[in-house]
């Protein structure tokens, strides 16, 4: 599959720097005309996506995190957002509705508003090494290819 358009950057894991991957991601999703609602699903998940880097990744610093995006045929836009943190030792577990290895206020539900807002979401994840989501949405609108 190749892409019809695609971006890269880095940015450091900073709370300040969300807004602005949410702005990104729906900025670049935008040449595909899609809705309202399909930008804010996107904006949503990139948010959950970015934030679950700025809290868990690297806990005792700043670091960076990787965003790239492809367009493809047919709508298909993917982001994959990755770190190079702690990574997550159970990803299954991590993934489970109300589950956060933080406790407290968190309330565990950042993989699941993901899946919710996207087609697919796969995550992988290596001990000491990162984590890697990949977020697929179908826009409705035009086709970059036709």
């Amino acid at each position: 599959m190749t892409a019809l358009n695609k971006f890269s950057m880095t940015m450091d894991s900073r709370s300040a720097n969300e807004g602005f991957a949410r702005l990104v991601a729906s900025g670049f999703a935008a040449q595909l005309d899609p809705t309202v609602e399909e930008l804010c699903d996107i904006k949503t998940a990139v948010s959950e996506a970015v934030t679950n880097c700025i809290v868990h990744a690297y806990p005792d610093g700043v670091g960076n995190i990787y965003i790239s995006a492809w367009i493809y045929a047919g709508g298909l836009v993917r982001i994959k957002i990755r770190d190079k943190g702690c990574g997550i030792a159970d990803v299954k577990r991590a993934m489970e509705p109300l589950y956060s290895s933080l406790g407290g206020e968190r309330a565990g539900l950042g993989f699941a508003v993901m899946e919710s807002f996207c087609d697919k979401i796969s995550v992988r994840s290596a001990v000491g090494k990162g984590t890697s989501v990949t977020l697929d949405k179908y826009i409705k609108g035009k086709d970059l290819a036709g």
